[in-house]
């Protein structure tokens, strides 16, 4: 941990643009007290401050995706379309019932013929936001459809929207850390803390608890040969970490905060 305060000869201020991140750890970083080169009013001396910080921010999936499949065998085309299809309606009426939008659902089928008799397999991936309706969605349908479905476990993601509230609740936690860095060490020094000059964010890291692709140790296809839902895999959380470094006007005298 470095934590030294160090006073500098004066300088020409950053020109760098101000990030639309930044992010900083209370507990890490170089803080310095600079002078500025600009004119400043005769009885004041114009200071700069710079604090660094980081933050962490986490949260878990908010996305599942379920396939289920079904299929039939029958001597003619329009026995084996009728029959997979009553269940396939049945399904797609359950899962609308649970506030499954249309978007979220995918339909696919496949017909073919082995000698005499027509096959005809369909698949249905339900991307579910409540996971309890989820959980509902599929015990129904094991327990009405029994074994002519497979019903698989949970494949659990993040959406794009919740991974950019995560990013930018990282970077927006590590500037207040900041800040409340510089509020500190403003009083400490008697010196008053003026506005931000500069935001800078100097790195960013992404992690998942789990490898998303594998749904919590289980495969998307795997299936539940039972009347009764297996319990749902661990659900993974992403972390996002940003550091950043901000600057503050400073003057002597120690005054309200801006």
């Amino acid at each position: 941990m470095d934590n030294r305060i160090r006073i500098l000869p004066g300088g020409a201020q950053p020109t760098s643009s101000v990030s639309p991140f930044a992010v900083t750890d209370v507990e890490q970083g170089i803080i310095e007290l600079r002078a500025g080169n600009k004119q400043i009013p005769a009885g004041s001396q114009a200071r700069e401050l710079q604090v660094t910080g980081t933050a962490e921010v986490s949260c878990l999936a908010d996305r599942a995706s379920v396939q289920l499949r079904m299929g039939n065998s029958k001597a003619s085309v329009n026995e084996v379309t009728s029959s997979v299809s009553r269940r396939l309606e049945y399904i797609l009426q359950a899962v609308r019932q649970h506030g499954v939008n249309e978007d979220d659902i995918a339909v696919r089928k496949f017909l073919h013929r082995d000698e005499d008799v027509y096959h005809m397999n369909a698949e249905v991936t339900v991307t579910f936001s409540d996971f309890d309706k989820m959980e509902q969605a599929c015990s129904i349908l094991l327990e009405k459809l029994d074994r002519s479905v497979s019903v698989g476990q949970p494949r659990f993601f993040h959406s794009a929207e919740c991974l950019n509230r995560v990013r930018q609740s990282a970077c927006v936690t590590a500037v207040e850390n900041a800040q409340q860095k510089a509020i500190r060490v403003s009083q400490l020094l008697g010196q008053s803390l003026g506005a931000p000059t500069l935001v800078r964010e100097e790195e960013t890291r992404e992690w998942r608890s789990q490898d998303d692709d594998d749904g919590g140790g289980q495969r998307q296809g795997q299936e539940v040969a039972s009347t009764q839902a297996a319990p749902l895999p661990c659900i993974p959380a992403v972390t996002a970490s940003s550091r950043v470094s901000v600057y503050f006007r400073m003057r002597d005298g120690y005054r309200k905060k801006y």
